[in-house]
């Protein structure tokens, strides 16, 4: 992993597959980091330039004060791409990631090839949900985090998944814990904050829409609705709760893989 300097501070991000590739930017929700997308790395890097990176106030990022916008992390994406003379690339983002993409599509689309959003809406939740998360995680610290990984279990994965799957579903949800709670809280304001609903017209990138149908928190309906205001987008339902990139694996991967390749 490597770094790139911001004006405010670092942030983190890998690369895999081949130089001179066409590169894919990998997005992560919000409370995991970069190694949420380890069971895509193989299948997209016999593909692509993978580009990982830690969301600002996640992983080994950094973590200045918030609230952040969406906007704001946008903005990173745009900076680390030119940081790394990347002039175009794909992108793939799950959850707030799937929120950065949704601004990347509206307001840098010429710095889009295709573009997938996953298990995400044009807006996620109320102030009245955000609200007293951030207070609670403010207040507790680490605390609130450890509380926060012990109940994410079932709200990102179906109770088949994590029961038959324990140790990749700790692997992930142990990220959580290990969020700064500054950084998380700063987070959960950008999306509490994103509203896109009026603007997804503007959004011309090729564009594939992956939902779960088990998800509570990012329901399918959220992801029709961006593929029935974006011309010509594509829409991808699997059975998986809200980490539906590690939940269905190869299928997520191969559906991914298809859409960035076709004609």
């Amino acid at each position: 992993m490597a770094q790139v300097q911001l004006a405010d501070g670092a942030l983190n991000y890998q690369l895999d597959g081949p130089e001179g590739a066409p590169v894919l930017v990998l997005s992560n929700s919000l409370g995991t980091d970069l190694h949420m997308w380890d069971t895509q790395v193989p299948a997209f890097a016999a593909h692509f330039r993978v580009l990982r990176y830690d969301t600002r106030g996640h992983g080994a990022s950094l973590v200045t004060e918030g609230p952040y916008s969406i906007e704001q992390l946008g903005q990173d994406v745009l900076a680390l791409l030119d940081a790394l003379k990347i002039e175009r690339a794909h992108f793939c983002g799950l959850s707030m990631g799937g929120l950065i993409g949704q601004w990347l599509g509206i307001n840098a689309g010429e710095r889009l090839n295709r573009l997938i959003v996953c298990n995400t809406a044009a807006k996620i939740g109320s102030p009245d949900t955000w609200n007293p998360r951030i207070e609670m995680v403010l207040r507790d610290g680490k605390a609130a985090m450890v509380g926060l990984r012990d109940a994410s279990i079932e709200r990102w994965f179906t109770p088949g998944y994590s029961s038959t799957n324990p140790g990749q579903a700790k692997r992930i949800t142990d990220m959580l814990a290990s969020t700064s709670p500054q950084g998380y809280a700063a987070n959960c304001g950008a999306v509490r904050d994103a509203d896109f609903r009026d603007q997804l017209g503007e959004i011309k990138a090729p564009l594939l829409v992956i939902s779960g149908s088990h998800d509570a928190v990012t329901p399918p309906a959220g992801g029709l609705f961006i593929q029935e205001n974006v011309a010509g987008a594509e829409y991808a339902e699997f059975h998986a709760a809200h980490l539906s990139n590690v939940e269905v694996g190869e299928p997520f991967s191969r559906r991914v893989i298809d859409f960035l390749l076709a004609r």
